[in-house]
């Protein structure tokens, strides 16, 4: 009997930058851990800063984003990941998937206190700090993160092969470890991504990057035939003309 080749789940991994070794990078991390009937789309924002960085890098992606759900949606996509730690997009992306979406923020939080009873983050540049803060809260997680730390390094210096990005990241989550007592360490950027195992060894915790945990709770959500609920507040938007 004749073995179908054919795909069972379709993910869409969405970088909302624009920048595509940073999709690469994402994309590479991802898939040594799904399993080997789902596929992964690596996408780039095509619209939108290099990286995202502040309130107004966020609001300039989300237009772009929005487009590169629509376009996944159309071509079949069972599930969505939004791959910057600000989760840019979320909720409206909600509302017009009809696959689970999840940002890696989201996903970051909810896999680190199903590990221990609190967490750190460990994010790029201190002015993305309260944005961070904003979403601990929204989430429902304020009481189990012990500290939230900036290693000011720029999102695209993470690629950089000469920046002490690495280390300072060590440095932080083990300060974090030792001063705080957190369980375990979220990294606070999909750039990130590529390291946590790494840093993880160094500091004796578990160490979370919000990339794979996204990708494989949105895998795990499509199995088990779960959907965004269309109740209320993630309905599709009312028809209207948009200019």
């Amino acid at each position: 009997m004749s073995m179908s080749t054919e795909p069972s789940r379709r993910i869409a991994l969405i970088n909302p930058n624009t920048t595509a070794s940073m999709t690469q990078l994402m994309a590479d991390c991802v898939g040594a851990v799904v399993d080997p009937a789902t596929e992964v789309w690596a996408i780039t924002n095509q619209h939108g800063p290099a990286s995202i960085e502040s309130h107004t890098d966020e609001a300039l992606a989300v237009p772009g984003l929005l487009e590169a759900v629509r376009d996944a949606e159309s071509r079949g996509a069972d599930g969505f990941v939004l791959a910057c730690f600000g989760d840019p997009g979320l909720d409206a992306a909600r509302e017009i998937a009809t696959g689970p979406v999840v940002g890696i923020a989201e996903a970051g939080f909810h896999a680190a206190t199903m590990l221990g009873r609190s967490f750190s983050v460990v994010t790029t540049l201190a002015r993305t700090i309260g944005q961070a803060e904003h979403l601990v809260h929204r989430y429902g997680f304020a009481d189990k993160c012990r500290s939230i730390y900036a290693c000011e390094v720029p999102v695209l210096e993470l690629e950089d092969p000469a920046s002490d990005a690495r280390k300072l990241v060590v440095d932080y989550c083990r300060r974090a470890v030792e001063e705080d007592e957190a369980d375990s360490i979220v990294l606070g950027c999909a750039g990130m991504a590529d390291f946590c195992h790494e840093v993880s060894e160094q500091v004796g915790v578990p160490v979370i990057d919000g990339v794979t945990a996204g990708v494989t709770f949105v895998e795990s959500l499509v199995k088990l035939g779960l959907r965004t609920s269309t109740r209320s507040e993630y309905a599709p938007p009312l028809p209207k003309e948009y200019r």
